[in-house]
């Protein structure tokens, strides 16, 4: 079973994924960050594929790129460095996901880029600005070959038809983007999020939902964990990573932030 699958049939709440982009704080420290994150009892991990005009992401995970990309981060580096996170000892058991936008995935070659994440352990992949069209037609086919789950994003204003569609054609979870802006730390999620999170809750759809975009504190935790199956943390964490340049410092301290 997939390990996406596998994680949410063992547990259906409270599960917590922490995103951080592939290359920072240093470009050999990837392997190092997603094996603390798992030592730490974290349930699931994004790891940001490094690209210059990251649309959906805000000013932290900007920079972050940015900052990656100068170190010398590319997706073959990536691939190369995540080779050996599923073997030995120290075999990283949780679910990865890579999250990443078109351009350099296509020009790595797509059936390449499944064939890889297969070959590496990598259980599935967010792609933001992937067309829907696109997915049903050409990517899902690919990614169904090699057991990688794709996994879609809906926001507030995605028509429930669309959701329903979304829903019937893809597996693992479904990212429930807090708001239609990009990433970036929220003090709390106020009632018309709370109205989506709850209209969302009501559609009967067969896929567990994740929150995230905005999750910063004790209060947007604990609305996205009463309102899905857990919650995405993705700024909030970078910019912590960033400042300790250590990953157990940096959950310590997005941890206490968690608890206030």
């Amino acid at each position: 079973m997939n390990r996406i699958n596998r994680l949410f049939a063992e547990t259906n709440e409270k599960i917590l994924s922490l995103y951080f982009c592939a290359g920072t704080p240093t470009l050999d420290g990837t392997v190092n960050v997603i094996r603390t994150l798992e030592k730490r009892g974290i349930d699931m991990i994004e790891i940001g594929i490094p690209f210059s005009d990251p649309m959906a992401d805000g000013p932290v995970i900007q920079d972050a790129a940015t900052k990656a990309l100068r170190n010398g981060m590319t997706l073959r580096k990536l691939f190369a460095q995540l080779a050996e996170v599923r073997k030995g000892e120290n075999a990283v058991q949780i679910p990865l996901l890579l999250m990443g936008y078109l351009n350099p995935i296509n020009h790595f070659g797509f059936e390449p880029f499944f064939k890889e994440c297969q070959q590496i352990g990598i259980d599935g992949v967010i792609i933001p600005d992937l067309p829907f069209r696109d997915y049903m037609e050409q990517v899902k086919p690919m990614a169904d070959k090699y057991d990688v789950r794709v996994i879609m994003l809906i926001t507030p204003e995605t028509s429930d038809d669309r959701i329903h569609f979304i829903d019937e054609h893809t597996d693992g979870f479904i990212y429930m983007v807090s708001s239609a802006a990009t990433t970036g730390a929220q003090s709390e999620f106020d009632a018309a999020k709370q109205a989506y999170f709850n209209k969302v809750n009501q559609m009967s759809l067969r896929n567990p939902r994740m929150i995230g975009f905005g999750i910063s504190n004790k209060q947007t935790l604990e609305s996205a964990q009463a309102n899905a199956a857990g919650a995405i943390i993705g700024s909030k964490f970078v910019t912590l990573l960033d400042e300790e340049k250590d990953a157990d410092k940096a959950i310590d301290r997005l941890f206490e932030a968690l608890s206030k």
